[in-house]
Formats: structure tokens, C-alpha cells, sequence
């Protein structure tokens, strides 16, 4: 199984860039074309939140459109720019199958892997919640299939990254959060976005993997004390495989022009070096 993890896309209105600056719809349109020629194609397509800017209904309409050109069936949560009303408006049932509009939250069942949407924002906060519906919600849903490899996505990484989008911000909930996961061993990861930069980390007996942005890389700075910055990058996205050994092995793609593929056979003077 092959499932292709897009985040932080922060689509902004017609012919706008992120932030004035950032192309991100450019970006995403990148991604797609290069998601779409990847052989095997993936099974999904998983997008983690802050589609869009601002929440609005353009900015969810353009993501929309461009997602759509994926040759892969794809599936959304909101992040803290979005907001569900809009998401719902736009994406439709395909993409957000939910069975009321409180929260953003589905399972999606027929793979190797079970997947599990959980909605982690809360209006007009930044950082992440899990109320106990929520967390109700999910305990109900792992203990149906308590054997069967899960993957969960949501947009906000429920630990601390050492980035201000994690340690300074809040996640309510998170301690019951963990108590749960706990309990699954069959939780293979977390799928997450957020940060603005890939990472991965250990977190209650499973492995949490953040996918980058659209280009809107944040400046990492360890000591908390800078002011949050970003950078224009080249936009990326994760790709996690399935082995045959039932292994979840991922995968860092970065989308530019690159000079090669080059042939290590080709170069004698690369010998013992691969």
C-alpha cells in the first residue's frame, strides 16, 4: 500500500500568493503532477490541514480544484487556518465523508491499512484540541478493529517538536490523547502537519511523521527565543509505503528540477561509494 501525505497547503484567494509571497497554489500544483506520474500511483492520498489562508470559501474552492486533479482518491481534515463550514462546502462527501458537520472525523476502511480522520482544531485557536467527544469518538472507532494496522491523520503533532508551533502553542487533551494510543499497538503512525517541516518522533508506543508545507518551510531555531520566520522552499510532501514484511517505511519528496538521475555504474570513480 502507497499513501501520499500532503499538509499545509495554505491556498490563498484567486491569484494571490500565501502571505503575499508564497506560491502556494503553484506549489500544490507541482505536487499533484509529480504525485500523479509516481509509479505505482498511490493507493490515497492523505492532506493534513490548513488548506487554505484564511478559511474562506474561494480559498477552499481553489484547493478544491487543484486536489481534484489528483489520479488518486484523496481524503481531508481541517487545520487552525481553515474553517469546516467552507471545507465541507467545497470538498464534499469524496473527500470529507462525515455523517454531520460538528467535527471533521471518518474512518476510511478497504486497505491494507485502516485510516482514521480526527479533526484537531478549534476556532480561533492555533493550537490543537481533543474534547472528549472527540476522544470518545476515537476510542469507539480503535476498539472495533483492535488487530488491523491504523494509521491516524490529523493536522496538529500532539508532542512537542521543539518548534513554537508545538511547545508554545497548546494542544488540549493531549495527555488523554496518549492514554489512548497506548492502549492500540496496532497505531503503525500519526500522520500530522503543522510545523511547516518534516519531522518524526517516538510518542506513546507509536511514531509520529509531520509532512512539510508547500513551500512555506518554517526557520527552525531550537532555543524557542526567535520570532517564528519562514523561508520559500521548494514544495514537498511524505510518502508512506507498506512493505510485504507489513513494514511502514517513509519517504521525504521534494519537488524542483533536478540535474540528473546519473548512474552510479557510469562514474568508475563512484565505485565502493553505493
Amino acid at each position: 500500500m502507497l499513501i501520499a501525505h500532503i499538509s499545509d497547503t495554505h491556498i490563498a484567494g484567486k491569484n494571490k500568493n500565501a502571505y503575499g509571497v508564497v506560491p502556494t497554489a503553484a506549489n500544490l500544483e507541482l505536487c499533484v503532477a509529480n504525485i500523479n506520474q509516481l509509479a505505482p500511483n498511490p493507493d490515497l492520498v492523505l492532506v493534513t490541514g490548513d488548506i487554505t489562508c484564511n478559511g474562506l470559501l474561494e480559498e477552499s474552492k481553489r484547493a478544491a480544484a487543484i486536489l481534484r486533479k489528483l489520479r488518486s482518491p484523496y481524503y481531508i481534515v481541517p487545520g487552525n487556518h481553515d474553517d469546516r463550514s467552507t471545507l465541507l462546502s467545497a470538498f464534499g462527501q469524496n473527500a470529507c465523508p462525515v455523517e454531520n458537520n460538528t467535527f471533521i472525523h471518518y474512518v476510511i476502511e478497504g486497505y491494507d491499512i485502516r485510516l482514521i480522520a480526527l479533526d484537531t482544531s478549534s476556532p480561533g485557536q492555533s493550537g490543537g484540541e481533543i474534547c472528549e467527544t472527540r476522544l470518545s469518538w476515537l476510542e469507539e472507532q480503535l476498539s472495533l478493529k483492535k488487530d488491523k494496522a491504523t494509521i491516524l491523520f490529523m493536522h496538529h503533532p500532539p508532542a512537542k517538536c521543539r518548534v513554537l508551533e508545538t511547545d508554545k502553542d497548546t494542544f488540549i487533551g493531549v495527555g488523554k490523547l496518549g492514554d489512548l494510543i497506548k492502549k492500540h499497538q496496532n497505531i503503525k503512525r500519526i500522520l500530522c502537519g503543522h510545523i511547516h517541516m518534516s519531522a518524526h518522533l517516538e510518542w506513546y508506543g507509536t511514531v509520529i511523521s509531520v509532512a512539510p508545507s508547500m513551500g512555506l518551510e518554517i526557520v527552525l531555531d531550537l532555543t524557542l527565543k526567535r520570532p517564528s520566520e519562514f523561508t520559500m522552499e521548494a514544495p514537498a510532501y511524505q510518502l508512506h509505503y507498506l512493505t510485504p514484511e507489513n513494514n511502514l517505511v517513509s519517504h521525504l519528496i521534494t519537488v524542483k528540477d533536478k540535474d540528473g538521475p546519473y548512474r552510479f555504474k557510469e562514474y568508475p570513480e563512484s565505485m565502493g561509494l553505493h
